[in-house]
C-alpha cells in the first residue's frame, strides 16, 4: 500500500517542491497540503501516515507535538530546534513509542556527507571554523546545518582530548568573529544570488583543509526528503540527522 503523506508548509519554497516530489515518488500518495492558517486536523482526517513539516521555527514545535500525539510519523526540515525543544519532543515520543520523528538540519545528501567528512577530519587539525551562506529570505542564523556541524566537530575534538582552537582575539566589539557554538566559530552570510552553501575550514601549522558543499536549488533537498518519508516508520522515537537513515 502507498504511504499516505501530508506536507505542512506546502506553499513555501521547500514545501511546494516537497509536494511535487511526493506526487512523483513511487509508493507514496499525497493526501493533504497544509498552508498558513490551515487546521492541522486536516492531516488526521486525511489519514496521513507521515507528515513532512516545513514551516517556520516559531510554529514547528507545536505542529510536531500535535502530529506525534495523533500517531503520525514526522519528517521535519524546519530549523530552530534547541536542546530544550528536542528534550521535550523526546519525552513526548516516549509516550508514543510507535511513532518515528526525524529532525534533519539538512536534507541535501552533499551536506550530510560534508558533516560526516568534517567529523573524520576534526581530530587531525588544530583550527576549525564554519562559514554558511544562504539566500536573504532565510529567517534564522546561523543555519541549523552550521550549528550541527560545529557541535559535531566540537564533540569529536573533545573525545580526542584536543585543546580549544587557537585564537588570540581580545577585542571584537562588532562580533566579527561570529557566533561560538561549543567553542567553534560559525559565520553566517546572507546574500542575494545564493541558495545554500557551507564551508568547513580546518588548519594546522603547515596545511589546511576546506570542505565545501553547495545546494544550487531547493530541488537538491528532495531526494533526502523522499528517503526520509520512506524510512521514518522504521525508526521509532526521535532521530536527529538524515545520516542515521542512510
Amino acid at each position: 500500500m502507498a504511504v499516505k503523506v501530508a506536507v505542512i508548509g506546502a506553499s513555501g519554497r521547500m514545501g511546494s517542491h516537497a509536494v511535487e516530489a511526493v506526487k512523483a515518488a513511487d509508493g507514496m500518495e499525497l493526501v493533504a497540503t497544509i498552508g498558513r492558517g490551515d487546521d492541522l486536523s486536516a492531516v488526521v482526517e486525511a489519514g496521513a501516515d507521515v507528515a513532512v513539516e516545513l514551516t517556520v521555527p516559531k510554529s514547528t514545535e507545536d505542529n510536531v507535538h500535535f502530529l506525534v500525539s495523533h500517531g503520525i510519523h514526522c519528517v521535519v526540515g524546519t530549523t530552530g530546534w534547541s536542546d530544550e525543544r528536542l528534550q521535550r519532543l523526546e519525552q513526548l515520543t516516549e509516550q508514543h513509542p510507535d511513532v518515528g520523528v526525524l529532525i534533519a538540519p539538512n536534507f541535501s545528501i552533499g551536506a550530510v556527507l560534508a558533516m560526516q567528512f568534517a567529523e573524520l577530519a576534526a581530530p587531525y587539525f588544530d583550527s576549525a571554523e564554519v562559514i554558511e551562506i544562504h539566500h536573504t529570505r532565510k529567517l534564522d542564523a546561523p543555519s541549523g546545518t552550521a550549528v550541527s556541524t560545529a557541535q559535531r566537530i566540537a564533540a569529536v575534538r573533545r573525545d580526542a582530548g584536543l585543546p580549544d582552537v587557537p585564537d588570540a582575539t581580545e577585542d571584537d566589539p562588532h562580533g566579527a568573529r561570529g557566533a561560538v557554538i561549543d567553542g567553534i566559530h560559525v559565520h553566517a552570510v546572507r546574500q542575494l544570488g545564493m541558495n545554500a552553501s557551507e564551508e568547513i575550514h580546518f588548519g594546522s601549522a603547515h596545511e589546511a583543509l576546506t570542505i565545501r558543499t553547495d545546494s544550487h536549488s531547493t530541488e537538491a533537498f528532495m531526494p533526502g526528503i523522499i528517503t526520509a518519508v520512506g524510512k521514518v516508520d522504521q525508526h521509532p522515537g526521535l532521530t536527529v540527522g538524515l545520516e542515521k537513515y542512510l
